[in-house]
């Protein structure tokens, strides 16, 4: 069946689609001689094969797995379930992409009671048998956790009870005796829930355990990161079975989590923390508030040493930061992981630039090693500095993460989303958070925790998310269960406003003003280098001059949409517009539109102005005419006696414009077909406009784009085009100038991709209206689609939301279609995308494949297709 299972001196760097990132790097970091616990890695084939087989590992992984027990039993002197010199094993997952406490973790696997008792028995030192116990207290909660499902809160009471009883604070203050009491009534714990004893065989435990890793690829909190980080379901995971070393085993030992720069804002500085007589686990789930990196020194100076030489050599080995795992026992110092590590949007900038700067990369990898989505984060406001000024902090934790946040106070992640879906903003406050609470993370403003430090489970998150998030406050006195929690003399209840600042960790009561982010140098040089190698244009969809002027501050190079219809709806051109709706003949419908029409030229006058004589595509009225009509009785009767009609006349319009399916009835081109004139209307206003701009502002070159939406057929195309064009020339003709313009089409039906070469005879530009395509592509309404599609990622159908990221197999190649149909009949023809999919990067990437001339998203995701843009013209230049 093929080999399934590689010794950590088999593989590489390069191996991470076979290995998953951290089986791949702790290859590599053998290779270039690191102490790494000598173990091995079970394939993400294997998870795929486990999967193939009804979720069970079949017999020749497993023996392939007993084979590589055999030679780490070897290479480590020690054996499983043996009495005299036991092996004890961590079981970790690792994909091939970074997915930070999704999936799930096994360590101190081969503890059973005999092994204890004989470990006990080989070292008299009483401060010995307190670490076998806890070592062996933790493997029983974490294995009944995460392999048996039995959730961590019967455990957590237990200690808790116990930590009360003996009148301590933290776990370690616990003798060996109250420990081993734990271990017993954790097994009771178990046979309670499970009703069989707890295993004991070292060799069902690490087969349980496999499983349950391959197991937890699929768990929801997987599933949600996944579709948020866009990483597809059939890569699966690998699992790294290692020698454990034991952080726990005395004050002379401990574990930490570092980065070679800092991850919150890219200084070159070595970042971290470190706790003595603990495990990996305590540090990152930020159960006890560690100490920062420096104080290791302090403690533990050789290994400290060692320690800050591997980072060098990692940082220069990878040529990018590092964040690492490890371990000290008794002294000496154990490499666990390294990967690139996560960090903010400002981090990454600085980062990539100081990187170039100090000849580790070049610009081209420096464009790449940014992910475009995290930019986002940098457009969303800060404080006020005046307001921030004079506000006083309540209190203090650590800024994990940057940003500005204010909402109302929750505290579980259910009712943070609960309180999202209502349009509330809120802010998550957790003593500490967990991996269950992704949803609520995602769906909060920002995050408060009581517990952990800058690499506990909410930074790490928050970080990845571009969310705002302050960790470690543990000045907060928490009262989950009542739902309130104490700060500066404050109680807090659920639904109070509080701000925090994920930069200064700084909290405050109430609400606090925020202003639109300042984007640094390091933006301006990426975004400088971006542009050197993209080939797609970049423009916007914005219907105001204020949308148009921010997005040209972000980079815009035209408008690719203009939404005409948004402007119908202020107070003063809606009466005209529904005086039209209600017009009987095709006069008084002319007469109605003359009112409405000096409006749409100053809007798009407006526009021109705000572009500066970059391109402009307008698009002419588009949804259905019901959209415009109130509903209520006090709108329709003050309509009717605005008309000077009967309420029931009024009443029996409207509901004549009601339509079993609006999304595929009467609008876009069909409206211009049935009503010619609001064509005509909008052509001179266009046209007019265009004509005014450029007389004051003969350095331009205005050129408006005309776009006709939702066209299905050449001859609907241009029996409107017509109307069209013979407007436009009177209207030019009657101004005496010269004034060029452009009428195209937008692509949002699947006929029209099926005949673009007769269309294309007609148009000078195509657009993709992606979020129709897709909707008349699939048969999904996008408005009702989110009932169901939820169902469609648990049962694997879909992988992510085809609204949001583009559907590369079917409106994809519907897409390439069009393009391998419409260009070589008219090869002047430009094509671009104006669909939300044009500010998603795997979305960008794809237009650039398919050869599009520009994508076209909304102002704040400008730099993010400008930079994915790049990323796929300099991907294609190196394969």
């Amino acid at each position: 069946m093929g080999k399934f299972v590689y010794a950590f001196t088999e593989g590489n760097k390069d191996m991470r689609n076979l290995l998953g990132g951290k089986g791949a790097n702790l290859a590599e970091m053998t290779n270039i001689g690191l102490p790494v616990p000598q173990g091995f890695t079970i394939t993400t084939e294997a998870c795929t094969q486990y999967y193939e087989d009804g979720r069970q590992v079949n017999d020749e992984i497993m023996g392939q797995v007993m084979e590589f027990v055999e030679k780490m039993e070897k290479i480590n002197g020690k054996k499983f379930g043996d009495l005299k010199n036991p092996l004890l094993v961590s079981v970790r997952s690792g994909a091939r992409a970074s997915m930070p406490g999704m999936m799930d973790t096994v360590l101190n696997l081969g503890l059973n009671e005999d092994v204890v008792k004989a470990m006990i028995a080989g070292n008299p030192d009483p401060k010995f048998e307190r670490f076998v116990y806890d070592s062996y207290r933790r493997f029983i909660q974490m294995f009944s956790d995460v392999v048996m499902g039995v959730g961590k809160k019967y455990f957590e009471q237990l200690i808790d009870a116990m930590k009360e009883a003996k009148g301590v604070e933290f776990d370690v203050d616990l003798t060996a005796a109250d420990l081993k009491e734990l271990a017993e009534q954790f097994k009771v714990e178990y046979k309670n829930q499970l009703g069989e004893d707890f295993p004991v065989d070292p060799i069902v435990q690490l087969k349980e355990a496999i499983k349950a890793v391959f197991r937890s690829w699929d768990n929801p909190r997987a599933n949600v990161y996944r579709r948020d980080n866009d990483i597809p379901y059939s890569w699966g995971t690998a699992v790294s079975v290692m020698p454990m070393v034991f952080g726990n085993l005395n004050e002379n030992s401990g574990t930490g989590v570092a980065f070679t720069r800092d991850p919150a804002t890219g200084e070159k500085k070595l970042m971290g923390e470190f706790l003595t007589n603990a495990q990996g686990e305590d540090v990152v789930a930020g159960v006890r508030t560690p100490m920062p990196i420096a104080q290791m020194e302090e403690r533990f100076p050789e290994a400290y040493a060692d320690f800050v030489k591997v980072c060098g050599l990692l940082e220069d080995h990878y040529r990018d930061m590092q964040d690492m795992e490890f371990t000290v026992e008794n002294g000496k110092l154990y490499m666990l992981q390294c990967r690139n590590g996560k960090r903010t949007a400002q981090a990454a900038l600085k980062i990539a630039c100081d990187l170039v700067d100090e000849g580790m990369i070049s610009e081209e990898q420096a464009v790449l090693m940014i992910d475009p989505r995290n930019l986002d984060t940098l457009l969303h406001p800060q404080f006020d500095a005046a307001a921030i000024k004079a506000a006083k902090p309540l209190g203090k934790g650590l800024g994990a993460s940057p940003g500005a946040a204010c909402g109302k106070v929750v505290f579980t992640a259910d009712d943070a989303v609960a309180w999202a879906a209502k349009k509330e903003k809120v802010i998550l406050v957790r003593l500490e958070t967990s991996p269950e609470d992704i949803t609520g993370m995602k769906a909060a403003e920002g995050i408060l925790t009581v517990r952990g430090g800058m690499t506990s489970h909410a930074a790490v998150v928050a970080r990845g998310m571009g969310e705002c998030c302050v960790s470690g406050c543990g000045a907060i006195k928490m009262d989950e269960e009542n739902k309130k929690f104490e700060l500066g003399g404050k109680v807090f209840h659920e639904g109070d406003f509080i701000s925090i600042d994920g930069t200064t960790g700084n909290i405050y009561e109430g609400l606090i003003d925020t202003v639109d982010a300042s984007i640094s140098g390091y933006f301006g040089r990426i975004m400088g280098w971006a542009d050197k190698y993209r080939k797609l244009k970049v423009r916007t969809n914005a219907d105001t001059p204020t949308d148009a002027k921010k997005a040209r501050e972000l980079g815009a190079e035209g408008i690719g949409l203009c939404r005409t219809e948004h402007m119908f709806f202020e107070a003063d051109r809606i009466a005209a517009f529904r005086e039209m709706i209600c017009a009987e003949s095709a006069e008084e419908r002319e007469a109605a539109l003359a009112k409405i029409m000096p409006y749409q030229q100053a809007d798009f006058e407006k526009l021109y102005v705000a572009l500066e004589g970059n391109p402009v595509t307008i698009r002419f009225l588009d949804p259905p005419l019901h959209e415009f009509v109130p509903s209520t009785d006090e709108e329709l009767e003050a309509l009717a006696k605005a008309q000077g009609k009967s309420i029931d006349y009024i009443k029996a319009l409207v509901a004549g414009l009601h339509e079993v399916n609006p999304m595929m009835g009467h609008r876009g081109c069909r409206l211009a077909v049935t009503y010619p004139e609001i064509a005509v209307m909008q052509t001179r206003a266009v046209i007019r406009a265009a004509i005014n701009v450029q007389k004051a502002h003969p350095e331009w070159t205005i050129k408006p784009e005309i776009m006709i939406p939702l066209t299905s057929e050449l001859k609907e195309y241009k029996y409107v085009k017509n109307f069209v064009v013979a407007t436009a020339d009177e209207e030019i003709a009657a101004a005496d100038t010269k004034i060029e313009y452009e009428v195209g089409t937008m692509i949002e039906i699947p006929r029209a991709c099926l005949t673009a070469d007769e269309i294309a005879k007609e148009a000078d530009f195509f657009c993709f209206g992606t979020n129709d395509l897709t909707q008349m592509t699939y048969g999904f309404s996008r408005d009702d689609a989110g009932k169901f599609l939820e169902a469609y990622y648990d049962a694997k159908i879909l992988e992510n939301d085809p609204f949001a990221r583009l559907d590369q197999n079917g409106v994809g190649k519907l897409m390439d279609m069009c393009l391998k149909l419409g260009k070589p009949v008219n090869s002047a023809i430009h094509c671009g995308i104006c669909g939300e999919h044009g500010g998603d990067p795997t979305s960008v990437e794809f237009c650039h494949s398919i050869g599009l001339d520009y994508v076209s998203c909304s102002p704040f995701r400008v730099p993010i297709a400008r930079l994915a843009a790049a990323q796929a013209a300099i991907k294609e230049s190196r394969n």
